[in-house]
């Protein structure tokens, strides 16, 4: 029997290897989301284990060309990092801070102190004591164990309601409202110079905003050091207005603090009427499989691609007006296949909320935001 040539699949195999290193690379390779916008502030993105333990290069490839600052998805939350009383498990935040490092960029850790998440043996704990002794010990061991290579850490996420009070959380009903307070101090403590972060969603919402100003404002009395607010922005296509942002950064910059916008995408997809910014908890099982909530399950339309482009341009350019206030802007995740809106919040949809394609690749609102950045940057004239 004859046989076959093997020419075809090297062939084959070379077309693959080089389509696949095409993905990330479709673009001038002076071009850079970091080039243009570190004159402004710090650009970032949230990365996933995939990218932190090695199994997307790809996505790793756009974060080390595109972006000066890192955070991670879930690696340093609760449940991942202590799933059970005093067993840490460090293998993907220590890979997580290496990327940061050898790429010399601004490290964020993501979150100590947050209600959602947790692991479970913190939502049975009945005792101020016992919480205490927890509470402490995981603000103290991540801090110090990352002392002088994180930069920044969210220390309190999501503490508020949509009224401006505070949400009564397993941290709050046990630890009573100053439970913030004492985050930040240990924190602190721990790394005297890292930034401190209190990190929250739909700030735009005046009643909301309060309650956080109200906070900062207290804590900055008592000589609490307090860096920055993190604003997450996990925005759609109409919603908020450039002018209920723009109200975020002035009322937040009056306190002495950073703006950060540390969670940037836009959903281009219909959401329930009742949902409620990025609270993770909604669940809306009741729409999945409803082909008027997933409009768009092959590609994104080029009308809608446009929108979504110049949305990303007004609020960039309302971003750079402000440049002097904000010291951050961090993209929700690198592409849009593994951003969590594909499941939030309805599961199993096609979402398209970042700069980048399902295949790696930059889209029309990569390219606006590159457009405005080259025409604001004095770097490039």
């Amino acid at each position: 029997m004859k046989r076959k040539s093997n020419n075809f699949n090297v062939i084959l195999i070379l077309s693959i290897v080089f389509c696949g290193f095409s993905h990330a690379n479709n673009l001038k390779s002076s071009e850079s989301l970091k080039k243009y916008f570190s004159s402004f502030f710090n650009i970032g993105a949230a990365i996933n284990e995939d990218i932190i333990l090695g199994f997307d290069n790809d996505s790793k490839q756009i974060v080390e060309t595109h972006f000066n600052s890192i955070t991670p998805e879930n690696s340093l939350k609760w449940m991942f990092i202590q799933p059970s009383p005093n067993y840490f498990n460090f293998t993907a935040a220590d890979k997580y801070v290496d990327i940061g490092l050898k790429n010399n960029m601004h490290i964020v850790g993501h979150a100590l102190i947050w209600h959602s998440q947790l692991a479970d043996f913190m939502q049975n704990i009945e005792s101020k004591a016992e919480m205490t002794k927890h509470f402490e010990n995981h603000i103290y061991t991540l801090v110090s164990r990352y002392k002088g290579k994180i930069n920044a850490w969210d220390v309190v996420n999501e503490a508020f309601n949509e009224d401006g009070s505070m949400r009564e959380s397993v941290f709050y009903k046990l630890l009573g409202k100053n439970y913030i307070e004492k985050a930040f101090k240990l924190t602190h403590n721990a790394d005297p110079n890292v930034d401190l972060i209190y990190n929250d969603y739909n700030l735009y919402k005046k009643e909301k905003r309060d309650g956080v100003i109200n906070m900062v404002k207290e804590m900055k009395l008592k000589g609490i050091k307090i860096d920055a607010v993190g604003v997450q922005a996990h925005w759609s296509l109409n919603q908020p207005s450039l002018y209920e942002i723009e109200q975020i950064i002035l009322d937040i910059s009056k306190l002495g603090v950073d703006v950060m916008f540390t969670e940037l995408d836009i959903s281009v997809l219909p959401n329930p009427w009742e949902q409620v910014g990025a609270e993770v908890s909604q669940n809306f099982s009741r729409f999945e499989g409803d082909p008027k909530m997933d409009p768009y399950p092959d590609k994104l339309p080029k009308s809608v691609q446009n929108k979504l482009a110049k949305r990303y341009k007004d609020i960039f350019q309302l971003f750079i007006k402000h440049s002097d206030k904000i010291s951050r802007v961090t993209f929700w995740g690198v592409m849009d296949k593994h951003s969590w809106l594909n499941d939030f919040p309805i599961k199993g949809r096609t979402n398209y909320p970042l700069l980048f394609n399902r295949k790696y690749q930059v889209k029309e609102a990569y390219k606006a935001l590159i457009e405005l950045g080259s025409a604001n940057n004095i770097n490039d004239q």
